[in-house]
C-alpha cells in the first residue's frame, strides 16, 4: 500500500466516524426536544404493540394424531408449544437458534426446526414429534429408524437423538439417503456433540437398504 492509499483510508475512516457521531447527536437532540405529549403518544403506541404480541390467539393443529384447539401468544415457537403446553418433551431445546437440529420435528411430513417455527404458522397442519413416530405412539412398536439407532448404537448421551431420528426419517423420505456421503450432507444440520456420526450413518443406511417403510 502506498502513502496516498494509506492516507485516503484514514480519511474515509475519519469521515465515517464523524457521520456516525453526527447521527447519534441528532438522534439525542431530537429525543430531548420531543414534546412530552408526543413522547406519551409514542409510548402508548409501543404499549399497544407489546399488548398485541402477548394477546392470546386460537390455534388448531394435529399433533401425533390428536387434534388440539389451543390459545397461544403469537410469539410462541412450535418448540415451546410442544414442550410447555403439550408436555411433549422428547423434542429437545438445544441451541434455540436453528443450528443444532435437536428440535427437529415433521410438519405435514417435512422436517423443520421447531425453535425457528412460530406455532401460529402450523394452523391446520399435522405435526409429528418423536413421541408419535412409533407405530401406535410411545407405547407401540418402535419405528424402524428407532430400532436401527439402537442396533447400531447411534447415540451416546441421547440428547440429540430425537432430532437425529426425525431428520433421518425425513432424509430417506426426501430421497437423500443413496450413499453414506449423501446422508452426511443432508444430515449436516443435526449436531452430535458425542461424535456418534459414523453409527448414525450406518443406522440410516441400514434402514434404507432394508426397504422398511418410513
Amino acid at each position: 500500500m502506498n502513502q496516498h492509499e494509506h492516507t485516503g483510508g484514514e480519511s474515509a475512516s475519519a469521515d465515517s466516524s464523524r457521520r456516525s457521531f453526527l447521527k447519534q447527536s441528532s438522534a439525542l437532540a431530537a429525543l430531548v426536544l420531543t414534546p412530552p405529549t408526543a413522547m406519551a403518544a409514542a409510548d402508548q403506541g409501543l404499549d399497544e404493540k407489546m399488548a398485541a404480541a402477548f394477546e392470546q390467539m386460537p390455534l388448531q393443529v394435529n399433533v401425533n394424531g390428536t387434534a388440539h384447539r389451543l390459545s397461544i401468544e403469537p410469539r410462541v415457537t412450535l418448540l415451546d408449544l410442544l414442550r410447555e403446553q403439550l408436555h411433549l418433551t422428547g423434542t429437545k431445546k438445544g441451541c434455540d437458534h436453528g443450528q443444532c437440529g435437536a428440535c427437529t420435528v415433521h410438519v405435514d411430513g417435512a422436517r423443520v426446526n421447531a425453535c425457528l417455527t412460530l406455532a401460529m404458522t402450523t394452523e391446520g397442519s399435522t405435526v409429528t414429534t418423536i413421541e408419535g413416530l412409533a407405530d401406535g405412539g410411545p407405547t407401540g412398536a418402535l419405528h424402524p429408524m428407532q430400532a436401527a439407532f439402537i442396533k447400531h448404537d447411534g447415540f451416546q448421551c441421547g440428547y440429540c437423538t430425537p432430532g437425529q431420528i426425525m431428520s433421518a426419517v425425513a432424509c430417506i423420505r426426501e430421497g437423500h439417503a443413496n450413499s453414506p456421503d449423501e446422508v452426511r450432507e443432508y444430515m449436516s444440520g443435526n449436531i452430535c456433540r458425542c461424535g456418534a456420526y459414523a453409527n448414525i450413518v450406518d443406522a440410516i443406511m441400514d434402514v434404507k437398504k432394508g426397504g422398511a417403510k418410513v
